[in-house]
């Protein structure tokens, strides 16, 4: 996504969403998104304790023009737009950084989904994780 600083400059933002819980995992703010600060990003959530990347999950590319392959990310796309780019000017860099930082917290923690059964992304994410280490310590238990 994009939007503009006070001052008129542009930034962009790269936001990651589980589309399983509904989490959002990060959200990147710079003047430039390269490919390899891209690559960081992902590197970066993958060495995270609680990361799902250990469970199996793979990242897919939605082909060109093709959005509605992609529903949860556009759906997230235009809450984030709604209630935190549209209700904030930012002044710089730094600012639109730690109100985005606020907003994905709340919307993470306190926030709940009816998709999730009401549950916050961050609540549901948790029950994932724990019913994955109770089958898992019932295979070995049965082995």
């Amino acid at each position: 996504m994009r939007d503009t600083l006070k001052d008129g400059r542009v930034f962009r933002t790269l936001n990651i969403v589980d589309d399983c819980s509904r989490e959002c995992l990060a959200i990147e703010i710079d003047t430039s998104l390269t490919g390899r600060r891209v690559v960081a990003v992902l590197e970066r959530l993958a060495d995270e304790p609680a990361s799902h990347s250990a469970q199996g999950i793979r990242l897919h590319s939605i082909d060109p023009g093709k959005h509605i392959q992609n529903a949860y990310i556009e759906s997230f796309n235009g809450r984030f737009r709604d209630e935190c780019l549209n209700e904030n000017w930012f002044v710089d860099l730094w600012e639109a950084r730690r109100l985005t930082e606020d907003w994905r917290l709340i919307y993470n923690t306190l926030r709940p989904h009816g998709a999730l059964g009401d549950l916050t992304p961050e609540a549901f994410a948790q029950q994932l994780l724990n019913s994955a280490q109770t089958e898992s310590v019932l295979v070995e238990v049965l082995q």
